[in-house]
């Protein structure tokens, strides 16, 4: 039985196990849904593909590994990496050009359900903004509804760091915008979902974070992804619900 590793509001101290079934129930009350981008809503994680772009995979993939799993933070992780890559505008811009990032099968057709049902979608991403506006226009996410790092550049091109000021340049990035997210908006019950430690750290002010963990638990042919089964089977249970319920008031007496 496909599970994800599921994060409830008010007990976010505990983690457990839970069924797809209680996560559609997640999204059937969702008024945002926020997705991590890299091996969530596309195949790749984009750092580790401009890495092996640049000739310098090996080093830096072993280093997203230890990010991932959250033995050091984030901004450490991610300085010393772009300090091996060094890539320029021009590498970025090819990367781009002639491997752009893979959108996970079934995640067209769960973003397309949620806009339908005026369910507000969201892109939060440790990744480099440039990759995921890329992905945000496959999608026709709106690039306001973006939150990643920025890269910036020398006048000639040269590679000269990143925006440190961005939140999701920090551990605990993504929580900061949704707390961010929730003030602006009004929002209620936001949920997050994705496949890494921080995307647990969103909850709170996520009200649930879902991460799928099957890649690291079960046997399974990882050609596919697991979200694969995870964005078809909410898409699926969404596809019966009319966008009139999608109320304020519908949702609280659900």
């Amino acid at each position: 039985m496909l599970k994800l590793l599921f994060v409830p509001y008010r007990r976010c101290t505990r983690r457990m196990m839970t069924t797809l079934s209680q996560t559609k129930e997640l999204f059937r009350r969702a008024e945002a849904v926020c997705f991590d981008v890299d091996s969530t809503v596309i195949k790749e994680e984009g750092i580790d593909e401009l890495a092996k772009f640049c000739g310098v995979g090996d080093a830096v993939t072993e280093m997203t590994r230890k990010a991932m799993g959250g033995s050091m933070t984030f901004k450490k992780a991610l300085t010393e990496r772009l300090s091996i890559i060094r890539c320029s505008r021009e590498q970025v811009n090819k990367l781009i050009t002639d491997h752009p990032p893979q959108l996970t099968p079934g995640v067209r057709e769960l973003v397309d359900r949620l806009h339908e049902l005026n369910i507000k979608v969201f892109l939060i991403s440790g990744g480099f903004r440039c990759i995921v506006e890329h992905v945000a226009t496959q999608l026709n996410i709106p690039l306001n509804h973006v939150y990643a790092n920025r890269l910036k550049f020398y006048f000639n091109g040269e590679y000269a760091g990143f925006d440190e000021s961005q939140p999701t340049a920090e551990s605990g990035g993504k929580g900061k915008v949704i707390s961010m997210l929730k003030e602006q908006y009004g929002y209620e019950t936001v949920v997050m979902i994705g496949d890494g430690a921080t995307d647990l750290e969103a909850c709170p002010p996520a009200v649930s974070v879902a991460v799928c963990q099957c890649k690291k638990q079960l046997q399974c042919d990882y050609s596919i992804s697991p979200f694969y089964f995870v964005f078809r089977a909410l898409s699926l249970d969404l596809a019966g619900m009319s966008s009139g319920r999608r109320s304020r008031r519908g949702l609280r007496g659900m």
